[in-house]
């Protein structure tokens, strides 16, 4: 049975220690960092030896929002543009707007399919607001919830039309933060009214398959607890409020928001209400370091099963539902709206 973790690659290659960690803990998904991104043929190589590790076709998740996040860079790889590119186009054109974050997604979709990969941590619905830490900055779609909304919306339904499941983030809304939860915990004092309005954004993309936390403390609602651990930010606030219910996946659980050893990390999660673990190892260089974070997570982690495995199979199920795209003429419209972005390969 999958364990309810997503786990990393330290390398471009699958260590002899990962292999025997995924052959063990089967975690129910994997996600590739950019150190395991060097060509097309090195990430197929790499897919297949973790297939091969768990025994089955194991979720492949990458980070590839376009912009300054992208886990699959150029010149391998095609540029893709930040979420203010698509909020320009769409402030001056919403129709164009839309086409071109559709057609942008949908060609990531298509680039990630062609690697096996079938999940993408993306799109950001969060809303910046002035003064707050760029760590979202440009990756957002913009400031205004029904904006960023529409463009998140038509980011998933590329990306699924391409067989990719997206992860919208960071639920329940990273934009007011101060800091940078990877290396500190944010405390967001902004109150309810305020913040009614980074909830409504995630309220009108609430039917995306999969969705990862914020590590920030609201506090208005749960003082310095991060929503990740905070029973009430995921019950009242995520689950009820804004109405999500697919899968709730922490962000990386190895980021200084976070206090107390990996293992109460993972057990808190759980007890909150996530569904699945999301280990990165995004801070560590050291192959050796890395397994053991690893061990620790897979180890933590819960058998999947019940709801959250049903909210895992109907992501997973994403990846058998592709539709044929022209590729062709896919790239050349794309190139139409954002001539200085993207390059077929």
């Amino acid at each position: 049975m999958a364990k309810a973790c997503i786990l990393s690659v330290s390398g471009a290659v699958l260590t002899p220690g990962e292999t025997d960690l995924f052959r063990a803990q089967d975690p129910w998904g994997v996600i590739l960092m950019g150190r395991s991104c060097v060509s097309r043929d090195q990430v197929r190589r790499l897919v297949a030896d973790i297939w091969h590790a768990t025994g089955r076709e194991t979720l492949i998740f990458i980070d590839q929002e376009g912009g300054r996040v992208a886990r699959l860079k150029a010149p391998e790889w095609p540029l893709f543009p930040r979420g203010a590119d698509y909020a320009a186009l769409y402030e001056r054109d919403p129709e164009l707007g839309r086409e071109a974050c559709w057609l942008g997604h949908r060609l990531i979709a298509s680039e990630l399919a062609s690697l096996s990969i079938h999940a993408d941590c993306a799109p950001v619905v969060d809303l910046p607001v002035p003064g707050a830490h760029d760590v979202i900055g440009d990756r957002a779609f913009g400031t205004e919830p029904v904006q960023v909304a529409v463009l998140a919306n038509s980011a998933l339904a590329g990306l699924q039309a391409g067989g990719v499941a997206g992860v919208i983030k960071h639920i329940p809304g990273h934009g007011r933060s101060m800091a940078d939860s990877h290396m500190e915990l944010p405390r967001v004092t902004a109150g309810d009214n305020e913040l009614s309005t980074d909830f409504d954004a995630f309220a009108r993309v609430a039917d995306a398959p999969m969705a990862m936390t914020a590590h920030i403390a609201f506090e208005t609602y749960d003082p310095g607890k991060a929503a990740t651990v905070s029973r009430y930010m995921i019950q009242e606030i995520i689950r009820g409020r804004i109405g999500f219910d697919g899968l709730l996946m922490t962000d990386d659980l190895g980021m200084r928001a976070l206090g107390g050893s990996l293992a109460d990390r993972a057990h808190a999660s759980i007890e909150a209400g996530c569904d699945m673990l999301l280990h990165c190892s995004g801070f560590l260089k050291d192959p050796g370091e890395i397994l053991a974070e690893m061990t620790e997570i897979a180890e933590a982690a819960p058998v999947l099963a019940g709801r959250a495995g049903e909210r895992a199979a109907a992501a997973d199920a994403i990846a058998s539902q592709a539709e044929p795209i022209e590729l062709a003429r896919a790239w050349q419209r794309f190139h139409e709206l954002f001539p200085s972005v993207g390059a077929a390969a």
